[in-house]
């Protein structure tokens, strides 16, 4: 039987790299367009491994529009989108604010246009729960309000799902899902593919993992006088497989026409841990140390953020099913594995 084809943009990053491995084993095609911008191309040896198979891989920029034409001419009949793409480091963003409307916003903008050219009409978008910025109240549901970002990463996602709404609200035959992620941590069970940050990471975990191993002298903590019960920020961090299961149910769904034309969904853990609970949790899920201090707080970061998921069970009918302890030891076994 012919495996369906979903086009994976960003298919060699962190999440996309297991997302094309869920997708797979599903029963999918994965086919995957990245430009290596912030990932590695050995992340596609990781992905053939875990699989038997070479996954299509194209080498382009979704900002691109030519190549990207090329990559659906030469595929044909992909049937749906997956949208990773994009630059994704909030306290990066503070500092290149240009660069990431440019790549977040005109890249979506490019693969809308390609697809509408093409007939491709469903869309898994890689959305984030920065869009809520400061939350008035815990834990957020898809309903709670989205207020000003408290970055231009943040802001690029809440402009990229504007978008999607005025592109469904258009009367074609397009389907959207939104996935606003909490904070995806951990690593497939083979050790082959991981969260891979070049140069210095920009993610906690990643830290971390690099600290316990001796490559980094220290871990910094971003201030200890939040309105949190240790003063250190509170996130959601789910597992990155659990998440990239989420994408393939989405797909699915897309497919099968079972929702409204645009959804939004929050995947998360909903349960919030602190950074200092993390580290904690680290120690006694490996048994190794991690040396960190504590530092100034970091712009555009906020206080504290977790997800009600009641939505995501009774609608999507996914949960999470891996604990903290179990998503940063196998954290802790693919930074071994490098």
């Amino acid at each position: 039987m012919e495996r369906t084809k979903i086009l994976v943009t960003g298919g060699a990053g962190y999440i996309g790299s297991h997302a094309v491995v869920e997708l797979y084993e599903a029963g999918f095609q994965p086919v995957i367009v990245d430009n290596f911008v912030n990932s590695q191309e050995s992340a596609l040896a990781g992905i053939e491994k875990i699989l038997g198979v070479k996954v299509p891989a194209h080498n382009i920029d979704c900002n691109d529009a030519e190549a990207l034409r090329a990559v659906f001419a030469e595929e044909g009949s992909l049937r749906g989108v997956i949208h990773f793409a994009a630059y994704k480091a909030v306290g990066e963003s503070m500092q290149k604010p240009l660069e990431y409307y440019q790549n977040n916003v005109g890249s979506l903008l490019t693969l809308l246009q390609v697809m509408r050219e093409f007939g491709v009409e469903a869309l898994v978008f890689s959305s984030s729960c920065t869009v809520y910025g400061i939350p008035d109240a815990l834990p957020v549901t898809e309903q709670t309000p989205t207020k000003k970002a408290n970055s231009p990463y943040g802001a690029t996602k809440q402009m990229c799902e504007d978008i999607l709404r005025d592109v469904v609200g258009l009367g074609s035959d397009f389907r959207t899902i939104l996935l606003r992620y909490f904070n995806p941590i951990g690593a497939h069970a083979s050790a082959l593919i991981g969260e891979l940050p070049l140069g210095v990471p920009q993610n906690l975990i990643p830290y971390v993992t690099q600290t316990a191993a001796g490559i980094r002298e220290q871990l910094t903590i971003y201030g200890d006088t939040y309105d949190t019960p240790d003063g250190t920020n509170i996130r959601d961090y789910v597992h990155v497989v659990d998440l990239a299961k989420a994408h393939v149910v989405a797909v699915q769904r897309l497919l099968d026409k079972t929702g409204d034309k645009v959804e939004t969904f929050n995947v998360g853990t909903g349960r919030g841990n602190s950074v200092l609970e993390v580290v904690q949790a680290f120690e006694r899920a490996t048994g190794v140390k991690v040396n960190y201090k504590i530092g100034e707080p970091r712009p555009g970061d906020v206080p504290a953020i977790y997800a009600d998921v009641t939505k995501s069970v009774q609608e999507l009918g996914f949960s999470t099913s891996t604990s903290l302890e179990d998503s940063l030891a196998s954290a802790w076994k693919w930074q071994q594995s490098l």
